[in-house]
Order: C-alpha cells, then sequence, then structure tokens
C-alpha cells in the first residue's frame, strides 16, 4: 500500500518512513509524485486537529491515503507552552536553536524536579473514502538544563528520559520509546484492523 507523507520535515519523513516500511507501507512525498500539496494553516487547537488539517490536505490533493503528525512539546511548569505552537515557540521563523534558547530563558528559574514534560504526538491517516483513523502518543521526560547529545532535531537534545536525551538516542533507540514511535505502534494495530475489514 502506498501513502503520501504529508510534511516537508526531511527528518520527520524519515522518522516516519523507518517505522512505516515494517508495515509494509511505502511511504512516498509530493517531491516523488512531483506534485504540491497546498500549505495548510494549522488553525486547529489540538495536535490531533492539526493533523487531520495536514492529512486530508494531501489525500485531496494526491488521491492517496495521506499520513500527517502533529507533535510538539508540552512543559508543565508553563502550562503545557509550547504545545501546539512549538515548531513556532519563537515566532513565525523560528528555528531549533531560536526555540530552544526561549524555551531554556522560560525555564531558567526552575528546579530540576520542576522541569517535567511530554512529547505528544497525533498521527491522522485519512483515506480518499473519507475514513480516517486517529492515533495519539506521548512520552514523558524532564527538560535539561543542557543539550546533550547530536541525533534527533527541534527539543530533543534537551529532552531527558533517564539520564539520556532524544539526541543522545539512536533511531531505534528513539523508536522504541518516542511519542511517535507508541503512536506509530498504535497505528499499526488501527490500520491492520482497518485493512482486515476491508477484505
Amino acid at each position: 500500500m502506498k501513502f503520501i507523507i504529508a510534511s516537508k520535515n526531511k527528518k520527520k519523513i524519515s522518522e516516519l518512513e523507518r517505522i512505516l516500511t515494517p508495515l509494509g507501507i511505502k511511504a512516498v512525498t509530493e517531491n516523488d509524485l512531483n506534485i504540491k500539496i497546498p500549505e495548510v494553516e494549522e488553525t486547529g487547537t489540538t495536535f490531533q486537529e492539526n493533523a487531520f488539517l495536514k492529512a486530508n490536505s494531501a489525500c485531496k490533493t494526491s488521491g492517496l491515503p495521506a499520513i500527517a503528525d502533529d507533535s510538539g512539546l508540552c512543559v508543565d511548569s508553563l502550562n503545557g507552552a509550547p504545545g501546539i505552537y512549538s515548531s513556532r515557540f519563537s515566532g513565525d521563523s523560528a528555528t531549533d536553536e531560536n526555540n530552544n534558547a526561549l524555551l531554556i530563558e522560560k525555564l531558567k528559574n526552575i528546579s530540576k524536579e520542576k522541569r517535567t514534560a511530554k512529547f505528544c504526538c497525533a498521527i491522522s491517516v485519512v483515506f480518499p473514502n473519507g475514513d480516517e483513523i486517529k492515533c495519539f502518543g506521548e512520552c514523558k521526560g524532564l527538560i535539561g538544563f543542557e543539550p546533550s547529545g547530536q541525533n534527533g532535531f527541534g527539543y530533543d537534545p534537551y529532552f531527558y528520559v533517564g539520564d539520556k536525551s532524544f539526541a543522545s538516542l539512536s533511531a531505534d533507540e528513539k523508536d522504541k520509546i518516542s511519542h511517535r514511535g507508541n503512536a506509530l505502534r498504535e497505528l499499526k494495530i488501527k490500520l491492520k484492523e482497518y485493512l482486515d475489514a476491508d477484505k
């Protein structure tokens, strides 16, 4: 089965491809199909709503089942921020470096035990017949005082699970515990049920 991934983030695409391939799903992008998916304004108030907006647009444009995720970091002492605004935490032209700098600035007077946070990931799969599969995963951890590791992207260098940051983990290690990995494992179950029911 061929799915289009509704994302322009190369690192996110490779992460999704890595987890989708064992499910027997060939992941393609707009570049592979030589099409242009319209830029979607993320007007949803939840990760799940934004994931649907992106997947629905890609499905309508490509005619293929489309998968999109919306994910972000929710920090308890910041009342859940940056949340759905994680990628643009420091403004519309935000970079990972600027977002991380702002995060650490906001937490500068917060003690280690109060730096609890979680990464959340909502996945939406939209099919050409209008059906949708929704999945959600999360991973709890702490925001560190210093960055660590060279892997991953976004807030990964500062997000610690145990004594290791996400950016210190190998791809396989991260997939086993990450919010996206957890959401995609739920997707594997739901997708199999959906496809089996359609036989």
